[in-house]
């Protein structure tokens, strides 16, 4: 009842308004339509945005808007003309006929179109939306202007969609910001510098040089700066001090300067939060007080910390900066470095049955680990363009972690009638040191501008892990104490990776905007696990067990030549690779003397089909196979028994797994209404795929892998958002519907089985915002689990959870920041002893003075000290209740300091307006 009041309560807020509609078509001077055109309407008094839409096919457009104001100035804006401008009177329906516009023919024409830039314009592949004409507080961040940006959504852990398309990458001025993290980016980016914001098909940079169409499926947002902002510098540093020794400090510095951009970064806290995804309500607290994730086969996880899926409670330290520079002899070369220390401690309940073909049995366990580790990762990219038709790229990573990890482990089984048969404790201290160097070589070479090219790319990588492991374990068997064991080993284990791959393509025009394409792809790798085990003897480790140790290789050889004829237009795409995919493996058992060499091939599809009804409306379909290797680990036929009560062993004849993928996308977002609809479904077709087979004895379970058919995973699902507006007042609607299908085949105590896995997971949010006062936002999300077992029907079962939230932040009295985040759970058909409910509740209240350039801020976590992380696991012959170790209840006051200067002077003031020439 209190949403649905909410709901009414937001909508009736709307209606104290004029509500008004525009129609006409807009034509060029020879009366041919122009389709995309930009038709918009500003306030007289402040230049400021009331409503704008998009033309469409014939020219017609449908303006829809809401204000209390009488007259207004009418836009058109289309690329290459003279922008037009009228004053209107508003009336509830009119129709303002045919606008005809000329051709823009001189320099002065384009300073005119520039001054009265339209705030959304359609280009051939790029959709670009004006910053200024999108209002937001005066010290937003980029992702807080994305929010308002129609068609674009920004959930609550970051991560962004445009029409219902995900966003794989963010630039800057049409370079990287700091690696692949979009968040920093968005989290950190002042809305004062941002000129506008263009959104394009994510394209590899060898796409982007050969004008090959990008992926239409993911999108990549590149972030222009203003000229006068594009050099200068800005930065902001946050120091915080809480109760139970909680702190937090973190610095982020930009210093740019036309193609040179030179960022720093560094943290420290241990609140669980990497220190670059700041929040502007919570700072390094996060602002989602709890993320719940429901997965397609049935299983959910709640993250109760705030800090996205880190369970447990750690202690980082951070350092990094980015380098970008382009030169005037066509040189460009960006670098980065991230240093991270962790020091992490979890704590784990698990409470599991596992199903038999005839019976059950249950495990409880209780687990603990301290996780030390230092990470280190560089990237490096080089760029030369030795004339406008040839380029060459090199691109060398490097990583490498350095780590130890103290754990030990309860565990225990028990029958169908809870009796208990056995225990066991583990404990362990493990080193753990590992590398990873790759490089990539691309050379391209076009032949002229119809899309003529030949690319030659070349990659290698070398990595190396090394693990030294004190292992000590004591199973005991009450009804079989001969089997009772202690283990007391030293397990050295090394493994080394070696891969190779090259590539040959070659674009041939046959017509205009139709090609045709010939590809070779080769691949090679070659893994070599090393697998040392001895035994304690008078406290020595010196007595080599020869059964539980391994010397074993496994070399994979993949060669795809593949044809395709390929479309690129503007209505119809169609993207066709047709081959042989051709996997030869073999393996190497040194110890045993064993050895196995087998080929397979299968046939090589990659297909798209894409018709774009409209410019925003769109249909796809698609269909691609693939094969998979099976891992080392899949494959070492040497016994793992660092869990007594789970042996593992592997099976060195595993054949590599073949996948079926068929896809299907509809979008369209009409501009006129705000109103967007997102729908989408795949399905995967596996055989081969590479699956358990147990059995149990004594209540040990022995696990190998083996190869089966008819592996099945589905999605369908779909997204509707509308926005309504009336002049400072927003309100926002989010929709959206997934199901999920699974059907997984295993093999337990010799039975074949299938679980059949069915989700449905409907869900809702709103936005309710008034300009520099308020934003709330409530939501809803339910998820219906259906699991089916044939090995044994009697533990069939379905299950519903619910989560509701509310964040709400409010801007007033003035400096006065105040968030809240709410969120409350309720889990079905949970085990005794776990919470099926939670109240989780962060808190801010924050004061910003100095020009707002500073914020003085105390902020309360987990406010009613109801924190929890509660999963529930349902797997092929499993179900399993978890527990976690999380972040409780602390208060906290920062400081956080802002400082910005660009163009040689200090960045202005005061609120955001729409500047006109």
């Amino acid at each position: 009842m209190k949403i649905r009041f909410l709901i009414v309560l937001l909508i009736t807020t709307f209606s104290y308004s004029q509500e008004f509609t525009i129609t006409g078509k807009i034509l060029n001077t020879e009366s041919q339509p122009l389709e995309s055109a930009t038709v918009y309407v500003e306030k007289i008094a402040d230049s400021s945005l009331m409503t704008y839409t998009i033309s469409e096919k014939d020219g017609a457009f449908l303006l829809k808007g809401n204000t209390e104001n009488n007259s207004a100035n009418l836009f058109v804006s289309y690329a290459g003309f003279k922008p037009y401008r009228k004053q209107i009177d508003i009336t509830k329906s009119q129709d303002v006929g045919t606008i005809q516009l000329e051709v823009m023919d001189n320099a002065l024409d384009e300073v005119t179109l520039t001054a009265s830039r339209a705030p959304i314009t359609i280009k051939k592949d790029t959709l670009e939306f004006n910053a200024n004409s999108f209002n937001t507080r005066q010290d937003a961040n980029l992702e807080e202007l994305m929010k308002k940006l129609p068609g674009v959504e920004v959930d609550s852990d970051g991560n962004i969609t445009v029409n219902g398309k995900p966003v794989s990458r963010i630039l800057v001025n049409g370079k990287e910001f700091f690696g692949n993290d979009p968040k920093i980016a968005t989290k950190n980016l002042p809305k004062e510098i941002i000129d506008k914001i263009q959104v394009t098909d994510t394209k590899t940079k060898s796409e982007e040089f050969t004008g090959k169409a990008g992926d239409p499926d993911n999108k990549t947002i590149n972030i222009e700066l203003k000229e006068d902002k594009n050099k200068g510098y800005f930065s902001r540093l946050t120091a915080g001090g809480g109760t139970d020794e909680r702190y937090e400090l973190s610095g982020i510095a930009n210093y740019f300067k036309d193609d040179l951009r030179v960022s720093v970064l560094a943290s420290s806290n241990n609140i669980n939060s990497s220190g670059f995804s700041f929040d502007e309500v919570f700072d390094m607290m996060g602002g989602n007080a709890r993320s719940i994730r429901f997965n397609s086969n049935g299983s959910f996880s709640i993250n109760g910390n705030g800090f996205g899926s880190n369970n447990g409670i750690t202690k980082s330290e951070t350092a990094g900066f980015n380098f970008v520079n382009e030169w005037e002899n066509d040189m460009e070369l960006s670098a980065d470095y991230f240093y991270g220390g962790n020091d992490t401690e979890t704590r784990t309940r698990v409470e599991r049955e596992n199903i038999l073909p005839d019976s059950r049995y249950f495990t409880n366990s209780l687990s603990s680990s301290n996780l030390i580790n230092d990470s280190h990762r560089a990237n490096l990219r080089y760029e030369v363009e030795f004339d406008t038709l040839t380029k060459l790229s090199v691109t060398p990573r490097f990583n490498a972690n350095i780590g130890i990890s103290f754990r030990d482990r309860y565990e225990e089984n028990l029958d169908e009638n809870m009796n208990l048969q056995n225990t066991s404790v583990i404990d362990e201290m493990e080193e753990l040191n590992s590398a990873d160097f790759s490089n990539n070589i691309d050379f391209i070479k076009r032949f002229g501008s119809r899309g003529s090219y030949l690319q030659i790319d070349v990659n290698h990588s070398h990595s190396t892990q090394e693990n030294e492991n004190i292992y000590f374990s004591e199973s005991n068997f009450l009804n079989n104490v001969d089997n009772n064991e202690i283990q007391d080993q030293l397990i050295d284990q090394d493994e080394n990776t070696n891969s190779f791959g090259a590539g040959i393509s070659k674009r041939n025009v046959l017509a205009q905007k139709l090609f045709l394409d010939l590809n070779y792809d080769f691949s090679t790798s070659k893994s070599r696990n090393t697998r040392n085990v001895f035994d304690a003897v008078d406290g020595d480790y010196t007595n080599f067990n020869e059964l539980l140790s391994n010397d074993f290789e496994v070399k994979s050889f993949k060669h795809t030549p593949n044809a395709g004829i390929n479309y690129e237009g503007e209505v119809w795409r169609v993207d066709t690779e047709i081959g042989l995919l051709n996997t030869t493996l073999k393996t190497d058992n040194f110890i045993n003397d064993i050895s196995f060499d087998n080929t397979y091939n299968n046939i090589f599809i990659d297909a798209d089909i894409r018709y774009s009804i409209e410019r925003s409306k769109s249909i796809s379909l698609g269909y691609s196979t693939n094969a998979e290797v099976p891992s080392v680990r899949q494959l070492q036929p040497v016994e793992d028994r660092t869990n007594p009560f789970n042996i593992i062993v592997g099976n060195p004849e595993l054949e590599p797994t073949f996948n079926q993928r068929v896809n299907f996308n509809f979008r369209n977002f009409d501009f006129a209404t705000r109103s967007g609809f997102f729908a989408y479904m795949y399905a995967n077709f596996t055989n081969n795929q590479v699956v358990a087979t147990s059995s149990v004895e004594n209540f040990v379970r022995t696990t190998t892998y083996t190869n089966v058919d008819g592996v099945i995973n589905g999605n369908l699902g779909g997204s509707y958002s509308k926005t309504f507006k009336k002049d400072a007042r927003e309100l926002r609607l989010r929709l959206r519907m997934n199901t999920g299908y699974n059907r997984n085949v295993g093999f337990i105590n010799a039975v074949k089985y299938t679980s059949d896995q069915f989700n449905l997971s409907p869900g809702f949010q709103l936005t309710y915002a008034i300009d520099e006062l308020l934003e709330i936002n409530p939501g809803y999300t339910l998820n219906y689990n259906d699991i089916e077992y044939d090995i044994n029907s009697g533990r069939d079962q379905s299950y519903t959870n619910h989560t509701l939230s509310l964040e709400t932040t409010t801007y007033w009295p003035k400096n006065i920041v105040f968030g809240n985040d709410i969120s409350y759970n309720r889990f079905g058909n949970v085990s005794p002893g776990f919470d099926n409910t939670s109240l989780l509740w962060n808190m801010s209240l924050g004061y910003q003075f100095l020009k707002d350039n500073a914020t003085l801020k105390v902020k309360v976590y987990d406010l009613l000290d109801q924190n929890v992380d509660t999963r529930r696991l349902v797997g092929d012959d499993y179900i399993q209740d978890v527990n976690n170790l999380v972040l409780q209840r602390y208060a906290m006051l920062s400081f956080t300091y802002k400082l910005s200067s660009f163009g040689g002077g200090k960045a202005p003031q005061g609120r955001n307006r729409i500047i006109r020439m």
